[in-house]
């Protein structure tokens, strides 16, 4: 018999629990004459970088802890004539503050993030200076002058191909929602033989990338040598019509559902942007002509598309999906968990880890890069992954921004915020409506998974596999699995699929 030895966990030391130090060193940040922000109001970063390529705000986002650092704070009524401050008060990542920054040599940017239809950092209408080379050293006191200098334009289209095309609506739903012009974009790929048959219409297969994934990546998919285009262009392909979703909105990525932060995204998809696409490229514009596919982000939306508008589309090929039962949020179970930076047993919750399972960082951690990005210090409005789910799951608060589920720097859940976010649980909605969605969804859904996946979405994955292999009726899909797989792990070619999608599509025709 082992014997028994009783481990007492020690928690990691969070940047509150470091002693405070201090530093006189600080930057002054002007708007350049002749230079005007679209709104007076935003987050100001001064990012540092020990290269010059990429430029320091190309690599924010990072949660590596040798991710350069940056600082931020909110800014308001910020106007030529005005300096703003970044100091030792000011917001920082990954280090505790401005007085923890090891002196050396750094390119030195600032930028002024003020667009609220497009979360990205470097959005249009957003300022930005130019990298200076400066040598830093936080124990000496002065200011470092900065000035913004350039605006980032206004966006355009890329230009279409023979084969590619973009598009970009006026959502007359999102706008009226946010009382302001509200765009939807996507990118269009047109099989190889459109041009033969004026007459023919195509099937759309619906395709949404991973979290952020833009509408332009569809130039990516179809580069020379590219995987997916050598199965979209091989002669036993079946033709279909691919639209790629976007993924940036007020809050980040949408998910392209109805919320309460973002607004009605699904709806805006099915009635406007598809209707739309299929009209203005031949499609067969009805239900059992459209299929859906996508991985992590992407493998999420595609399913909730599909369960949310069961007669919409025919089908769904969704592979890594985001948490698709909640008591299963990667790690957390919202319900019953009283912290999502620590565990029952009092250590702190990975966010992500290696296929060998090793710790990649923590969801303390990641959350303190997201609250470093975000408005009021707090990752429900970072636009980035975690604030992503709050912004479309999650109410909205009295402030008219999405309240968080959890306490931005104690990680505490609030169980009154839990409870408004089961109507995206999709296990939960299947469940408890699978009498009406049972027979909508016959033979609809198939999911891959691996095993080791980065983000533990494994979890979830079996809790939804748990109902659906027992449901009545039988829900005929498939749920495969990769032993030692990691994340977006798809256990089928892109080839396979497209005939899969391309069979049903056939025997619903008939």
């Amino acid at each position: 018999m082992k014997k028994t030895l009783l481990l007492i966990p020690l928690l990691l030391l969070s940047s509150d629990s470091l002693p405070r130090q201090t530093s006189a060193l600080r930057f002054e940040v002007r708007i350049a004459q002749g230079l005007t922000p679209d709104r007076p109001d935003g987050r100001l970063f001064i990012l540092l970088g020990k290269r010059l390529s990429p430029e320091p705000r190309m690599t924010i986002g990072n949660t590596s802890l040798q991710a350069d650092p940056f600082f931020a704070r909110d800014v308001s009524d910020f106007m030529q004539e005005k300096i703003a401050r970044i100091d030792d008060k000011s917001v920082s990542f990954p280090i505790e503050n401005l007085s923890r920054l090891p002196s050396g040599e750094y390119y030195v940017q600032a930028l002024f993030d003020t667009n609220t239809d497009l979360k990205s950092i470097n959005a249009p209408g957003n300022l930005y200076s130019a990298p200076q080379k400066l040598t830093l050293n936080p124990t000496q006191s002065g200011a470092i002058k900065i000035e913004l200098t350039q605006k980032i334009p206004p966006e355009e289209l890329p230009a279409d191909t023979q084969n590619i095309k973009y598009i970009k609506i006026k959502s007359e739903l999102l706008s009226k929602f946010h009382n302001r012009p509200i765009y939807l974009r996507a990118g269009v790929i047109l099989p190889r033989d459109y041009e033969a048959d004026p007459l023919k219409r195509f099937p759309l297969r619906v395709h949404i990338g991973g979290y952020g994934s833009r509408f332009t990546n569809v130039r990516a998919m179809m580069l020379e040598g590219a995987g997916f285009r050598r199965a979209w262009e091989d002669k036993t392909a079946p033709s279909m019509i691919l639209v790629h979703l976007d993924g940036d909105g007020p809050y980040g990525d949408s998910y392209q559902i109805n919320s309460e932060n973002n607004g009605p995204y699904g709806d805006a998809v099915t009635e406007e942007l598809i209707p739309h696409i299929e009209k203005q490229f031949r499609a067969i514009g009805e239900g059992w002509a459209r299929v859906l596919d996508g991985g992590s982000t992407g493998g999420w939306v595609s399913l909730a598309l599909q369960v949310f508008y069961p007669d919409f589309f025919n089908g769904v090929w969704s592979y890594c999906p985001d948490g698709v039962d909640f008591r299963a949020f990667q790690l957390i179970n919202i319900y019953q968990d009283r912290n999502a930076y620590i565990n029952r047993h009092g250590f702190e919750r990975p966010s992500a880890r290696d296929l060998n399972g090793d710790v990649r960082f923590t969801i303390r951690h990641e959350c303190r890069m997201e609250n470093a990005l975000g408005a009021g210090d707090s990752w429900a409005m970072s636009g980035e992954q975690w604030g992503a789910w709050n912004a479309a799951y999650g109410p909205r608060g009295e402030d008219r921004r999405p309240r968080p589920l959890w306490n931005p720097a104690t990680g505490e859940i609030d169980h009154t915020v839990s409870e408004r976010w089961k109507k995206y649980d999709l296990r939960l909605i299947l469940q408890e409506r699978w009498s009406a969605l049972g027979p909508r969804l016959r033979g609809k859904i198939n999911i891959w998974i691996g095993e080791a996946d980065d983000y533990f979405l494994n979890n979830a994955v079996h809790l939804l596999d748990a109902f659906l292999s027992k449901a009545n009726p039988p829900f005929e899909g498939r749920i495969v699995y990769g032993p030692g797989k990691g994340h977006c792990w798809l256990g089928i070619s892109e080839l396979e699929m497209m005939k899969e999608m391309s069979a049903s599509i056939e025997k619903s025709r008939r």
